[in-house]
């Protein structure tokens, strides 16, 4: 019978850790984990990313080479279009674990939140489960303030598209006489909060879900696909 020296099964052993960490290495860049973050939402073409994390295209297809090379995003070519997508729905579950690890052991994590988030106690937040209740009840609007392209991949079944920006400028109509319920891409998404802020200086009773779509989703609560609610 074969048997493997130990020499032999300790380089094993480190190819097996160094495959292991090049997932870790992936990660290990501001801008690839916002890559990350914003392709939980629905997939996005190379120029779309790169305007969403504020970087050159040059930059963001070295990105995306590095989580490709990890197994953490696909691509599929479209016309003269390349579209990234994550590799799976496991990749959005690592994600949101190192969200919370860092939470709960990060003491800088809660005062970075803050400088980036801004004041939150001024906004309600409510769980999944009272806003299904509400919605159950006709006793609130959701909306949904992410960009018109990440509605449109996927959003919380029933919500109205109201982009941020298109809700500040009036764009999107205003809900009146019912309580608004604002969502986006997750509890460290500013859009909700912001939006949150806006209706309330209406006079719309408004609050933020306290997950964004990927955590609705994976929850098996229902979604929808689409340009319209």
């Amino acid at each position: 019978m074969f048997v493997l020296t130990s020499e032999s099964r300790r380089q094993a052993k480190d190819a097996l850790f160094a495959a292991f960490a090049k997932v870790g290495k992936a990660l290990a860049n501001g801008h690839r984990v916002e890559i990350v973050d914003v392709l939980a939402q629905g997939e996005r073409s190379v120029d779309e990313l790169a305007r969403e994390i504020g970087q050159s295209l040059a930059n963001t297809s070295q990105h995306l080479q590095v989580l490709s090379r990890a197994g953490l995003t696909r691509s599929e070519r479209r016309g003269h279009r390349v579209v990234y997508r994550l590799a799976s729905d496991e990749v959005a579950e690592l994600w949101q674990s190192v969200q919370d690890v860092a939470a709960r052991h990060l003491l800088e994590v809660e005062v970075l939140a803050g400088d980036y988030l801004g004041e939150r106690d001024e906004v309600e937040r409510i769980t999944a489960d009272e806003l299904e209740a509400r919605v159950a009840e006709g006793r609130a609007v959701v909306l949904d303030v992410r960009p018109a392209v990440e509605y449109a991949a996927g959003h919380i079944a029933g919500a109205r598209s109201a982009p941020l920006d298109q809700l500040v400028s009036g764009a999107a109509a205003l809900p009146s006489g019912q309580e608004v319920v604002a969502y986006c891409r997750g509890p460290y998404c500013v859009y909700a909060d912001d939006a949150v802020r806006f209706l309330r200086t209406r006079g719309i009773d408004a609050s933020r879900l306290d997950v964004g779509f990927p955590e609705w989703r994976r929850a098996g609560r229902p979604v929808a696909i689409g340009a319209t609610a």
